[in-house]
């Protein structure tokens, strides 16, 4: 029990146990764990008003909790992922096979499978997806709960071994340093910059730029996913345990493929639900780096209910790069005019580099 509330998700085997061995699984909602071992406990224990999300059992067990009364839902054969997953994802566990090319892996799968049927009109595959997303929600909330986030968003082009990529690094090292949670869209450019930053926040100041160089071997994911992921394991193998951060990408722009360095990663299908998530979530504020038309969209995803108020006081917004802003794309002058006047006017700021983003949000909150 915290603050009151008691938690009635079990997620995983140790979870299970646990609660099992009081002898009531009553009212408990049991996502996506494996119980075909556990069959003795199950026909043990009262699982009256449990819930059983895609959790393998032998038959006789599956038997008696529906006879119990609980509701049991049978996992999805020959799918590539599992819709009901209690915990976020891991890069080793999207990247797993990746020895044998990124087409292998879960994550090229999923994105496969996406393809064929996000067009169908099959309603039990819209279904499927929906109930994905909603688990990887409540995974990300649970996982966030108590913690200071603070977004970065910028564009995927952003390419390793460049001036802007180092900056965007530096940055998420400085940020984690300072004890914010770093989150990301989750793929690569300016977003793995950032989680490679707070990847490498606890190894010495020269790990970052030893592993500028061995990232800039493969600056960019095309043309080979492949390779541009490899370069990224190899720094983690180079400094293993490194910092959390996490990324939010999404199988809809499956040509851009997660990155390796977001400790924890929610990967959606729908990108509408993936960008409210991560704005709303960044609750410590939002620094937004050279992008273009999605950066451009999450600026004012976020402006909106900043300006109306409707998540509270405004979260600070950081624009870096004035050139960028109000030359190249103008986004600055509007949201000043949307501001003036009202409590956001005080949480918005541009700056010319990464290097004024600390110290800046720092006097914001």
């Amino acid at each position: 029990m915290v603050n009151g509330y008691i938690d009635t998700e079990i997620e995983t085997l140790a979870e299970f146990d646990q609660v099992a061995a009081r002898g009531s699984l009553s009212g408990y909602r049991i996502q996506s764990v494996n119980l075909l071992q556990r069959t003795f406990a199950l026909l043990s224990a009262d699982t009256s008003s449990a819930v059983f999300l895609g959790c393998p059992m032998e038959p006789d067990a599956a038997v008696k909790v529906r006879a119990d009364g609980a509701l049991v839902f049978p996992p999805v054969p020959d799918l590539p992922f599992d819709p009901y997953r209690g915990l976020l994802y891991t890069a080793d566990e999207l990247f797993a096979g990746l020895p044998d090319g990124y087409e292998s892996t879960p994550d090229a799968q999923a994105y496969g499978w996406f393809q064929e049927t996000k067009a169908d009109g099959d309603v039990f595959s819209s279904m499927l997806r929906s109930i994905h997303d909603n688990a990887i929600c409540d995974a990300l909330d649970e996982h966030l709960a108590g913690a200071r986030v603070v977004g970065v968003m910028g564009g995927h082009a952003m390419a390793r071994g460049g001036a802007e990529y180092r900056g965007a690094a530096e940055l998420g090292r400085a940020l984690s340093r300072s004890g914010l949670t770093v989150a990301t869209g989750g793929g690569p450019g300016a977003m793995e910059a950032a989680n490679l930053g707070a990847y490498l926040a606890p190894a010495p100041d020269e790990a970052l730029p030893e592993a500028l160089d061995m990232l800039a071997k493969a600056p960019s994911f095309a043309p080979s996913v492949s390779d541009w992921a490899q370069a990224a394991f190899a720094v983690r193998s180079r400094w293993p345990g490194g910092g959390d951060s996490v990324g939010i990408p999404t199988w809809f722009y499956g040509h851009e493929p997660p990155n390796a360095f977001a400790g924890h990663i929610a990967k959606y299908f729908a990108n509408a639900t993936r960008e409210d998530g991560l704005l709303a979530r960044s609750n410590a504020g939002v620094v937004f780096l050279p992008g273009a038309a999605g950066t451009v969209q999450e600026i004012f995803d976020n402006a909106t209910p900043n300006y109306y108020g409707s998540r509270g006081e405004p979260t600070p917004m950081i624009l870096v790069d004035r050139a960028h802003w109000t030359e190249h794309l103008p986004a600055w002058p509007l949201l000043r005019a949307l501001a003036a006047g009202r409590p956001l006017e005080s949480r918005i700021a541009l700056v010319d580099s990464v290097d004024e983003v600390p110290a800046v949000l720092a006097s914001m909150t």
